[in-house]
């Protein structure tokens, strides 16, 4: 059996990300130097296997085309999950998407990391 066990992306400020990640219920783990000179940030959900590193290079700058990758989490309530995350100061898009949610269309919402990663939210 094959196992998808972690995803990485870049990011410019590793310190501004982890505090991103947290808000919407990350948890630190391992943080280290690769032999590359490479800050590597390792970020797990609780009770899932599948874990986030994050990589920062000195020398890279980071730069991608819009919506070209993102990470997608699931929530038991996203309404919940979403007020939470607002109150936290993280951006919820679409706009009104409490009045989305409530006239029946999918319960899919976006926040953004301090890079432009998109994270998809949905109600599972």
């Amino acid at each position: 059996m094959i196992k998808f066990l972690h995803t990485r992306i870049r990011v410019s400020n590793p310190e501004a990300s982890i505090a991103f990640y947290q808000k919407i219920g990350f948890e630190l783990g391992e943080q280290k130097t690769s032999p590359q000179g490479n800050q590597l940030v390792f970020l797990h959900l609780p009770g899932n296997e599948h874990f986030l590193e994050l990589t920062h290079s000195p020398d890279y700058n980071v730069d991608f085309p819009e919506d070209l990758m993102h990470t997608c989490v699931g929530v038991t309530d996203i309404v919940e999950y979403c007020d939470k995350l607002e109150n936290d100061g993280i951006e919820i898009w679409p706009d009104q998407w409490r009045e989305k949610f409530t006239s029946g269309e999918r319960k899919m919402a976006f926040v953004t990391d301090p890079d432009g990663y998109e994270v998809e939210i949905l109600e599972q």
